[in-house]
């Protein structure tokens, strides 16, 4: 039963990563997978691979929330901009999914250029800059998500290796 639960954290973790990639909760469906393997059986697993799993995963969401309004702030944008960013990720992120339906890459252009578009229409519409600066500002933001994609998609492979390190020793 032991080997049972190993393989099912290692695939966890590994579809966690996937799902990550295309902005989906990932790492906490890795960190659930694994929490459950250790309640069935609590020798699959020592808690601190679990605890270090969920410390990866509340790092990773706090990257990916930050990073784009972090980009448009940097940029010189307002917070009307910064939450454009955030919100245009998401909705870009759903709409490049459908619209270039390659896996993974049409939710991560999607959610890039959601970021920029987001954050011009917060800089042109709420705080009425010139489209210079809200070009500028959702340069930043574009830039700031395509990094948290980056290392959000490091911090659960880094996950998937602690867990899968944790179900095997």
């Amino acid at each position: 039963m032991e080997l049972t639960a190993s393989i099912l954290i290692t695939l966890g973790a590994l579809v966690g990563v996937v799902l990550t990639l295309v902005t989906l909760p990932g790492m906490w469906v890795a960190v659930l997978v694994a929490s459950v393997c250790v309640l069935w059986r609590g020798d699959s697993m020592h808690w601190g691979f679990l605890l270090a799993g969920v410390g990866l995963a509340v790092l990773g969401e706090a990257v990916e929330f930050f990073a784009s309004a972090a980009g448009a702030t940097r940029a010189g944008g307002s917070r009307a901009g910064a939450t454009g960013s955030v919100v245009g990720g998401l909705v870009g992120a759903l709409v490049g999914t459908v619209v270039l339906p390659i896996p993974i890459v049409g939710t991560i252009v999607g959610a890039v250029v959601g970021a920029g578009v987001g954050a011009i229409v917060g800089e042109r519409g709420h705080a009425q800059r010139p489209w210079k600066d809200s070009m500028r500002v959702g340069g930043g933001a574009a830039a700031g998500r395509l990094a948290s994609v980056v290392l959000k998609g490091g911090i659960a492979a880094v996950l998937a290796l602690v867990l899968i390190v944790g179900a095997w020793v």
